[in-house]
């Protein structure tokens, strides 16, 4: 089970801070993805961590803006989302696959929503402009 927390409204140019937990599991061992799915659009890759060594991707429309990065401590992976635009309102939802699998033992990891297996639920964030 996947729980994202830290959604919320803000205005263009603010940020957020998004966590993806999970119990039981050590989240270390799963290649972990956030992707997005605003009103009548697809869902879309975001951004993925590696359970491997730790490989990044970021979406073009995300980069150099979005950071993704695991607290081993709290068991989490986190997305910072920094200078928000409007376009960037949508429910986020984070993903894991296990290392068990096939996508999850690779050394990079997918913005492919089919690479993954375990779902949660989405937090939304709605920035205003």
């Amino acid at each position: 089970q996947l729980v994202e927390s830290g959604g919320g409204s803000v205005q263009a140019g603010g940020s957020l801070r998004l966590s993806c937990r999970t119990t039981g599991d050590t989240l270390d061992d799963y290649t972990v993805g956030w992707f997005r799915q605003a009103p009548g659009k697809e869902r879309e890759g975001v951004s993925c961590i590696s359970s491997s060594d730790g490989d990044v991707v970021y979406a073009d429309s995300v980069k150099d803006r979005f950071a993704i990065s695991r607290d081993n401590a709290e068991n989490t992976v986190d997305l910072q989302v920094d200078l928000l635009k409007p376009e960037d309102t949508a429910v986020y939802y984070c993903a894991a696959v296990g290392r068990g699998d096939y996508y999850g033992s690779l050394h990079y990891c997918s913005l492919l929503d089919d690479d993954y297996h375990t779902w949660g639920q989405g937090t939304q964030v709605t920035v205003s402009s």
